[in-house]
């Protein structure tokens, strides 16, 4: 047998198809590098590939005539108009009369030198398919697609070979039926490879959305901000990704990275599972179980009801009385602003807390006068900007702790190895005074110099959370800028998220419009124009 013989041409294409079939991660195109490669190797004018489901039907998966320029399903993203096809009669009883249907009950090859001549089949349906379009079904090739464990997962059917020399519609032959079982096997395999990796993918990524709704069970609040920032994070990457000129125009990403990316976007939270939901949700500065300024309300309903027996006992004039009620009336409407938190509190404010502390006193249950304000009520309604104390603050970091703990205990594989530094990364500062390990810029990747970008822009812009509302588009921008240039985020990176747009593209799909103002990128703080060329690159 000569080396340039039809049977080793034949082989060299399967060998050559086994190495692809390997290698193909999207499900569409491994399927149509199968039919592609079976009609390739018989010579074959049309063929199709039916996968079996798990109802027992045979559903059409891509169908290619070449001599009709026919192309459906598959990469093409034409529907296949055909319904798939019952491998079982109504009573249950095995369909033995359609070809396809009779290759996966008897798990064997049906070889069909001329379907109009053939007996024991029903082929009513392929007469009539050629005679509304002008053809002529002859040979048939039905192959049932077994796996590793021989299950049967689909069929491949191909039709007309045709001698190359004369372009004669012939038979196909015992060589290339051997050749054509061998395909189908290799395929089978591939094909139930591919779809056990897509499963344990999406059971990660479902493992992975199961521990968001479970800190989202904590907090209403997060559950979006863990959603969000991975988008964003991509949309970040992707920009720089596309950058042609610039000091990161070397950036490159692959799909793969962009999953590696988009995995690690998703975890970055997750240690926010271990954080008291009191500090998670502290709406108010004296929020913990509850919010404590009900017991403030409390003790100066105690104070006022003192006030009134005091003036019915004689001891308090109805003057002196109302001057004292209205006062603490005042003073109390002025604690309940102070709880709400705000962006910063004056020396004035927190003197005027400490003076209301020292004004009043209250009797408790068990009768002893107490201070009206305790040195805890004081600490919180005191903080400066926001509602959480120092301590509060340092149970929220150790979140970042948790998350890359967990995640490095992790056995992950190649292809995400990278998850724990990006997930890690994101509440360092470029100048090393972030954490919680103190990393600088030239320490960190560009992944998660782009999720610290994220993620501080997210938290500005949400309009979720019970602690504050969401900031206008040019307010974030604008601290994001002097972030900057206090060199808290990547400078290059956000000339890229000005110059590219992406707070644009990011509002256009997340806020609301009352949010989303006019910009001026000349005004915001720390604003580079881009390079010359940056646009035409």
């Amino acid at each position: 047998m000569s080396d340039k013989s039809p049977e080793i041409r034949m082989m060299h294409k399967l060998l050559q198809v086994g190495v692809s079939l390997s290698s193909e991660k999207d499900i569409d195109q491994l399927l149509e590098n199968i039919l592609q490669a079976g009609m390739s190797i018989t010579n074959a004018d049309g063929g199709s590939i039916y996968r079996l489901t798990e109802d027992r039907h045979l559903k059409f998966e891509i169908l290619i005539t070449k001599s009709k320029g026919a192309y459906l399903g598959g990469k093409s993203g034409t529907p296949i108009p055909f319904p798939p096809i019952a491998i079982n009669k109504p009573d249950g009883s095995p369909e033995m009369s359609r070809v396809v249907c009779y290759a996966v009950h008897k798990g064997e090859t049906v070889n069909i030198p001329d379907a109009y001549n053939a007996s024991g089949f029903d082929f009513s349906g392929t007469k009539l398919f050629d005679e509304k379009n002008n053809y002529r079904s002859q040979s048939f090739l039905t192959v049932p697609m077994k796996n590793h464990e021989t299950e049967i997962i689909g069929v491949m059917q191909l039709i007309n070979a045709s001698d190359p020399s004369t372009e004669k519609i012939t038979a196909f032959s015992a060589t290339q039926q051997e050749i054509l079982e061998a395909l189908a096997s290799q395929a089978a395999i591939a094909l139930t490879n591919r779809l056990l990796i897509n499963r344990l993918e999406e059971l990660f990524e479902g493992f992975i959305n199961m521990i968001n709704d479970a800190i989202d069970d904590k907090s209403p609040y997060t559950s979006g901000h863990c959603m969000r920032v991975p988008e964003l994070t991509v949309m970040l990457a992707d920009a720089v990704n596309n950058a042609k000129a610039g000091p990161l125009k070397e950036f490159t990403m692959t799909e793969g990275d962009r999953h590696e990316l988009k995995i690690a976007g998703l975890l970055h939270d997750c240690g926010k599972i271990t954080t008291p939901v009191h500090i998670v949700d502290k709406a108010t500065k004296l929020e913990a179980i509850f919010d404590r300024i009900a017991l403030i309300d409390l003790k100066a309903q105690v104070i006022l009801r003192d006030i009134a027996l005091e003036v019915k006992e004689g001891k308090l004039d109805e003057a002196t009385a109302l001057s004292k009620k209205n006062q603490l009336l005042d003073d109390l409407a002025y604690l309940q602003k102070t709880n709400i938190g705000g962006e910063f509190m004056s020396n004035a404010d927190v003197d005027r807390v400490s003076e209301i502390a020292q004004r009043y006193t209250w009797k408790n249950g068990a009768g002893e006068i107490t201070p009206f304000l305790s040195a805890d009520e004081i600490k919180n309604l005191t903080i400066r900007a926001g509602t959480l104390t120092e301590e509060d603050r340092k149970i929220i970091n150790h979140h970042i702790e948790v998350t890359i703990t967990m995640l490095e205990k992790l056995p992950w594989p190649k292809h995400l190895k990278n998850v724990p530094e990006y997930a890690g990364g994101h509440h360092e500062r470029m100048d090393g005074k972030g954490y919680p390990k103190g990393l600088a810029r030239d320490q960190m990747s560009v992944q998660a110099r782009c999720m610290a970008i994220a993620d501080v822009f997210e938290a500005l812009t949400a309009s979720d959370r019970p602690y504050k509302k969401g900031k206008k588009l040019s307010e974030s921008l604008e601290i994001l800028g002097k972030m900057k240039l206090g060199s808290h985020i990547d400078p290059d990176l956000f000339d890229v998220f000005i110059w590219e747009k992406v707070y644009e593209q990011y509002a256009l799909k997340y806020l609301p419009a009352e949010q989303i103002d006019e910009i001026d990128v000349t005004k915001i703080p720390g604003y580079n124009p881009p390079p010359d060329n940056y646009f035409n690159a």
